[in-house]
């Protein structure tokens, strides 16, 4: 009922303020036709060797220790405890090796396993190997297994099976520069600066990022961003909005079954309960305000409801209001295109109102395709083959 074009209308009036600072999470590449705004897009299988400055690549060490354990271990298997244990002390150890190398005395002492320090994952993986396959001197002259003999088989598997995964080449399959000391300033001057300046509008392009891993690498950036805000200088801070658009995908509910929406979860209700301290805010968007983290709505001080039909969604927005004025949730299902009711600070009542369209050079690639118009067409000759190497190489390129 006009969700995208809502968000590309809001967009489009906040570009006109001199210093506005949004960050767009796309998942589906909806906004790429924003002639406003600065187009970045994670890398897919054919940008690997890109150097394009539109690309961006987020290395393996800007993982934390919860993030690492969600994408390599599986909790349910009897060896998970080791894996967690020494794939932490491991991956600590090359840090600090890297800090050393560089004569970094002052982040050695106050370093973690979660500070973003480059590390190498093939040294990493080396000594996995050398503890999985380890023998020690035992009884009568004869060697026996290690310790951790045969504990790290599937870790190194899974390990292997995402190295070499080119879906996951954003991660694992950079370029060398993104390994040296300095190279996460330069992922965070990608991420917000706007040529030369951190003020303006960019959409990032999620849309080839693998689904299983996507909650675990929107909440990366979102992490990033605001702990970036949060050791800024508090004369140095620009307030930044992060737009999360198809929030249910990656903010659920019930994100607690899953240790990939669990990370992303926790991310992002630091932001929304800590944020406003350090100037981050979120614009959460979602067609399903039901299946939303009720800690993150709970934390919103506006709502703008479009037409919502079903009743649980209806009760969301409902909660929202005193009782004297949820007459305002019995008309939701009555909306029109573009007509919206909104609620909150922003506003002295809530009012139903009806939302400017973007211009015509700006609106997201959303609409909702018209079957029987399309069917009453000349028949359109489908490359087929083209389809599949597009299905195959994961790529509409």
């Amino acid at each position: 009922s006009g969700k995208s074009w809502t968000v590309a209308s809001i967009l489009e009036k906040a570009a006109e303020l001199p210093t506005t600072k949004m960050i767009v999470f796309d998942l589906h590449g909806e906004y790429t036709s924003l002639k406003f705004a600065k187009q970045l897009r994670v890398a897919g299988p054919d940008d690997l060797n890109s150097n394009d400055d539109a690309i961006l690549f987020l290395p393996y060490w800007l993982l934390n220790s919860d993030e690492m354990q969600a994408m390599f271990i599986d909790r349910s298997e009897f060896s998970a405890h080791n894996q967690v244990m020494m794939f932490q002390k491991i991956v600590g150890d090359e840090k600090l090796k890297h800090l050393e190398a560089n004569d970094k005395k002052e982040v050695i002492s106050s370093f973690t396993i979660d500070s973003p320090v480059p590390y190498s994952l093939d040294s990493v993986i080396a000594e996995l190997e050398r503890l999985n396959d380890e023998m020690v001197p035992g009884a009568n002259n004869k060697d026996k297994k290690g310790d951790y003999n045969g504990s790290f088989s599937r870790l190194l598997t899974r390990l292997n099976v995402k190295i070499t995964d080119k879906r996951y080449g954003f991660l694992f399959q950079h370029s060398a520069d993104l390994d040296k000391y300095d190279a996460l300033t330069k992922i965070i001057q990608q991420l917000i600066e706007f040529e030369g300046t951190t003020h303006g509008i960019k959409v990032i392009d999620f849309s080839e990022v693998p689904t299983d891993i996507l909650p675990i690498i929107i909440g990366l950036v979102a992490r990033i961003l605001y702990n970036i805000q949060f050791w800024t200088e508090k004369s140095e801070r620009h307030p930044l909005a992060l737009v999360c658009d198809e929030a249910h995908l990656y903010l659920p509910k019930k994100g607690e079954n899953n240790p990939n929406e669990k990370r992303a979860l926790e991310n992002f209700e630091k932001i929304a309960k800590e944020g406003r301290k350090y100037g981050v805010s979120l614009l959460v968007i979602s067609q399903r305000p039901s299946d939303v983290s009720e800690t993150i709505l709970s934390q919103c001080n506006n709502i703008m409801s479009l037409r919502l039909s079903n009743k649980q969604d209806q009760n969301t927005v409902k909660s929202f209001m005193t009782d004297n004025l949820t007459v305002f949730a019995d008309i939701l299902p009555t909306l029109d295109v573009g007509e919206t009711v909104i609620l909150g600070d922003s506003v002295l009542l809530p009012s139903r109102i009806m939302l400017d369209m973007p211009k015509e050079e700006n609106r997201p690639l959303s609409s909702t395709i018209d079957f029987w118009s399309e069917w009453s067409k000349a028949d359109n000759k489908t490359d087929y083959n083209k389809s599949v190497e597009n299905y195959r190489r994961q790529s509409r390129k």
